[in-house]
């Protein structure tokens, strides 16, 4: 007796967390092609899974967008989180030098990412989930100064800027780095100095 065709199916999917595994390849095409070229299809397509397979876990591209930048911003905070544990019995120039360190490493390794944070950051349609871990990573630097003013260790006013000031200088640093008017290398080798300017300013002492 002749054995009957068999019916192609779709590929088997393996892994064991398809939304994990969804945001690995999300963040791999945002990494090699831009943001303009994810989609649920495509990202469904290179995952190896049906096209109706990532609405379980984003209903659209700006739920993709927003996983992936608060996956970003939960990233980031681990980073400042561990480095400031480290430099937490330093002095506040080596604790604000261990901070800028894990930042501009975070930036140097995801420059495609960061760009993405930001922008979800602003945008009025983003989730509370990442407004709540914006306000967790880069809340966590004004805290920091807040607390170095309490010791008197820099000059009292708002916390907020002093941050933004903070942010800028460093966020500077890896927008020259992304554009290739810096080197990675170079930048970090000399961050010591960047933060001591910062902290000390540009006036003869």
């Amino acid at each position: 007796m002749t054995p009957m065709p068999r019916t192609p199916t779709s590929r088997p999917y393996h892994h064991g967390d398809l939304r994990a595994a969804l945001l690995e390849s999300a963040e791999r095409t945002l990494r090699e092609k831009g943001a303009g070229a994810l989609s649920l299809r495509e990202l469904a397509r290179a995952t190896g899974v049906s096209h109706a397979a990532p609405g379980r876990h984003f209903k659209d591209k700006q739920a993709l967008l927003d996983a992936l930048a608060l996956a970003g911003y939960q990233r980031l905070d681990q980073a400042l989180s561990a480095a400031s544990a480290d430099g937490h019995d330093a002095d506040f120039e080596q604790h604000m030098t261990a901070l800028a360190r894990a930042y501009l490493g975070f930036a140097v390794d995801n420059p495609e990412l960061l760009e993405l944070m930001f922008a979800r950051k602003h945008d009025p349609d983003s989730s509370d989930r990442l407004a709540a871990a914006v306000d967790q990573s880069l809340g966590a630097l004004t805290r920091t100064f807040a607390d170095a003013q309490e010791r008197g260790e820099i000059v009292q006013g708002d916390p907020e800027r002093i941050t933004l000031v903070a942010a800028a200088s460093l966020h500077g640093l890896a927008a020259l780095i992304a554009g290739c008017a810096l080197d990675a290398e170079e930048a970090l080798a000399g961050l010591d100095a960047h933060v001591h300017l910062l902290l000390h300013g540009l006036k003869p002492r």
